[in-house]
């Protein structure tokens, strides 16, 4: 995974070992999604459409959960909070639905309203279990506009992914911060970079079995907006995905 270096600094702590300051790419950068990809290849657009229902349903899921287990001490705000995280998912999974039957696909479409990311961020942390969860984002940054969707779908798949591919009780970060060079949004897990994850960035289109088509379609959905995706190591273990992002005229 040859070089590295220091990309810069943001406020925030991983797994209590220090702010992630010691992001160091590990590179190479990688190579871009094949925009006509989807709409050539028919299973390619099925595998899509079922990768995306995934993390709707399964937040559901774990959201009604939370509200009917008893053994969990809910305060009122609590449970608000629990209802408006499972109504954004539910209209989330509505409008998947919708573009599906409309026969514009997964991914969402170029009409996209935007939202602050602080909402964004809240729907994504909701997946990972609180004891696992670290959060630091500014004020600037959770007040940035971003597109709904596609910035949606871009985080939480960033979080599905350490999930599945992190250790299984290791914590999780989701960290955003304003800076020059633009919106930037970093998800950690505590796991180690491997071959794999390098091959599945620098892929121009996913491969044919399930490895690596969740940052295939992050990738695609980044383009829309004209942010990149980048692979950092952590010090002393760790790996984050640094998703960067213009900044709105309004914020920047």
């Amino acid at each position: 995974m040859g070089r590295t270096r220091e990309v810069g600094r943001m406020r925030g702590r991983h797994g209590g070992r220090g702010p992630l300051r010691v992001l160091r790419w590990a590179g190479p950068e990688p190579g871009p999604a094949d925009p006509a990809a989807l709409d050539t290849d028919p299973e390619l657009l099925l595998r899509v459409l079922c990768h995306e229902f995934r993390t709707p349903v399964s937040a559901l899921t774990s959201l009604t959960r939370t509200l009917a287990d008893d053994r969990v001490p809910l305060t009122g705000d609590d449970r608000r909070a629990i209802t408006a995280l499972a109504h954004e998912q539910a209209v989330h999974l509505q409008g998947l639905l919708r573009d599906a039957a409309a026969g514009t696909g997964a991914l969402a479409p170029a009409a996209d309203p935007a939202a602050p990311l602080a909402e964004i961020l809240r729907g994504a942390a909701a997946l990972v279990p609180p004891h696992r969860r670290l959060t630091g984002v500014t004020r600037r940054a959770g007040a940035c506009p971003v597109p709904r969707r596609r910035t949606r779908q871009v985080v939480t798949n960033l979080v599905e992914n350490a999930l599945r591919h992190g250790p299984a009780e290791g914590r999780i970060g989701i960290h955003a911060a304003l800076g020059r060079s633009g919106l930037r949004i970093v998800v950690t897990d505590e796991g180690r970079i491997d071959p794999t994850l390098v091959e599945a960035l620098c892929r121009p289109a996913p491969a044919a079995g399930p490895s690596g088509l969740g940052l295939w379609i992050v990738r695609r959905l980044l383009a829309a907006d004209g942010g990149r995706l980048r692979l950092h190591r952590l010090r002393p273990r760790g790996v984050a995905l640094e998703v960067v992002l213009p900044a709105s005229p309004a914020t920047g």
